[in-house]
């Protein structure tokens, strides 16, 4: 049953993705503004028609940005079916058929891992968009996790983005399953997307019953007691920020650093 289950909504998933092309290629919307508002529109479609239920606890800042823990590809669909944002992504999403064509008209913001400065070059375009009064997404924690604990908070795009006096809010995601799904079943891993292969999850993830996320958002912005050059000391803060949301999940330890090592680099 699990499997015709997968083949069902995967059928249906693709005509929600049709449907959005099509909407992408006849509007061609050309502003920030409208280009979030399509996604908005996409996402929130989509889990409405995929079952998938959401609750939310706190408001979704307007403008600035917006910092979360990252399970799996689903964060990026809960969040945009809250609220028109705009997201910084790793670059490779980029190249997936269909879906990096739709992620890049969306607005995306790309950051390319490994090559230096790739986090300055992508503040210009999240100043563009802070700008335009869209707030700006993105996951610290630069990989998706299990939900056990909280990640390392890299400071790269953190740390652009209080130099450019940026509001920051922080926000935590989890996810439950409410209906009983097959033996065996487990939210950190058929949920949580880790060490298997994204067609393999997205087709396990499909078949599941009762997909229940959960969004908490901070009463404000957080309030850092060091500004953005001392990238160290603002990720902890960053961490200890989102972490407090999630009730206390269990936080990944910062590496000692060298003195001085926490000034952000160019």
């Amino acid at each position: 049953m699990g499997k015709l289950r997968s083949v069902a909504r995967g059928i249906k998933l693709m005509g929600y993705f049709l449907e959005a092309a099509g909407e992408l290629i006849v509007d061609q919307p050309e502003t920030r503004q409208l280009r979030a508002e399509w996604l908005h529109n996409f996402c929130a479609r989509a889990m409405r028609g995929m079952g998938i239920t959401v609750s939310v606890a706190g408001r979704f800042p307007e403008g600035g940005a917006v910092i979360a823990n990252h399970l799996s590809y689903l964060d990026i669909v809960t969040l945009a079916s809250l609220h028109p944002c705009v997201f910084v992504s790793k670059a490779e999403i980029a190249a997936i058929p269909v879906l990096g064509w739709m992620t890049t008209r969306a607005g995306t913001v790309y950051v390319e891992r490994g090559r230096g400065g790739s986090a300055i070059r992508a503040s210009s375009a999240m100043k563009d968009a802070m700008d335009a009064g869209l707030p700006v997404v993105f996951f610290p924690e630069g990989t998706t996790s299990g939900g056990q604990k909280l990640l390392k908070v890299h400071a790269g795009l953190l740390g652009q983005a209080m130099m450019a006096k940026a509001p920051i809010t922080a926000a935590f995601l989890r996810y439950s399953l409410t209906e009983e799904n097959d033996p065996g079943t487990d939210v950190s891993t058929d949920v949580c997307w880790g060490d298997k292969p994204m067609l393999e999850h997205i087709f396990t993830f499909l078949g599941l019953r009762g997909v229940h996320a959960e969004v908490r958002f901070g009463d404000g912005p957080i309030r850092f007691t060091s500004d953005g050059m001392h990238r160290k000391k603002a990720s902890i803060e960053a961490q200890a920020a989102v972490a407090q949301l999630g009730g206390g999940v269990p936080v990944e330890q910062e590496n000692n650093a060298l003195p001085g090592a926490d000034l952000v680099r160019e």
